[in-house]
């Protein structure tokens, strides 16, 4: 029998799981993934099928939550959480003592994880009895999701020709709606480009930080950063010039206004 240790993934993005696991390989060879969810109730099963030592969960997955997940492993399993919230969230697992690693996961930050992992692991059972932290951060998360600060979106899986590209919302120009698509402007690197996704404008628009973007069109959305000028027009409506792109993007009469300071 291997006296390696044990790990389950639970990630609903296949991409980000893959990655995680080939980050895992690098900064902890030893350890042996043994199984991946896609979803919280996969991740309860898989874990009670395999007893894993180390559980990395993502925090907002259909159905059951990591934090849900989380509860039922209890004090079974090392828990690490993996979340894309926002620094009030994050502050929750810090104050709390439970293991978490922010999206988009970077390798230091996994080794730094792993050490602490590495030391916890050498008494029998995990040192914090978690519990009443895991209820009161899945009554947190709750209210985040449906309250005054939902969760903003971090990443777009969008298709560019054959291959599937996670852009990461920082890199988004402009949304614009066509038919049943949404047309993503995005920068690879410094290289303006073009992706199709299937989610609705209105639905991405709902996700993302409105501080950084605003709908000014029916049919379009423009990150404020990407902005170069707006030029306005005599008929009430204006022109919007993004910084080293040619694309010119139209603002209706219903948000002329909130260029007028410009």
């Amino acid at each position: 029998m291997s006296d390696r240790p044990t790990a389950l993934i639970a990630e609903d993005e296949p991409l980000l799981r893959a990655s995680l696991r080939r980050q895992l390989a690098v900064v902890w060879p030893e350890i042996e993934v043994v199984a991946e969810a896609r979803n919280g109730r996969e991740a309860v099963q898989f874990f009670d099928e395999h007893h894993p030592d180390v559980c990395f969960l993502d925090v907002h997955m259909p159905g059951l939550s990591g934090v849900d997940a989380a509860q039922h492993i209890g004090r079974r399993a090392h828990v690490v959480f993996v979340t894309a919230y926002d620094h009030y969230a994050v502050q929750a697992f810090a104050e709390g003592a439970l293991d978490y690693l922010l999206k988009p996961v970077e390798q230091d930050r996994l080794a730094e994880t792993v050490s602490r992992l590495k030391e916890r692991m050498q008494s029998s059972r995990p040192a914090v009895d978690s519990q009443r932290l895991l209820h009161d951060l899945a009554a947190q998360l709750v209210h985040l999701q449906g309250g005054r600060r939902p969760e903003t979106l971090r990443w777009i899986r969008a298709q560019v020709g054959k291959t599937l590209r996670l852009i990461a919302v920082d890199d988004v120009d402009y949304l614009r709606s066509d038919a049943k698509y949404t047309v993503v402007g995005w920068r690879d690197g410094s290289k303006p480009a073009e992706a199709v996704v299937r989610t609705p404008i209105k639905e991405l628009l709902e996700q993302l930080d409105p501080d950084q973007f605003v709908q000014v069109h029916r049919s379009v959305v423009v990150n404020f950063r990407a902005i170069s000028h707006v030029q306005r027009h005599d008929n009430e409506t204006a022109e919007i010039h993004l910084k080293g792109r040619s694309d010119v993007l139209p603002v209706s009469r219903n948000f002329v206004h909130l260029f007028r300071q410009m």
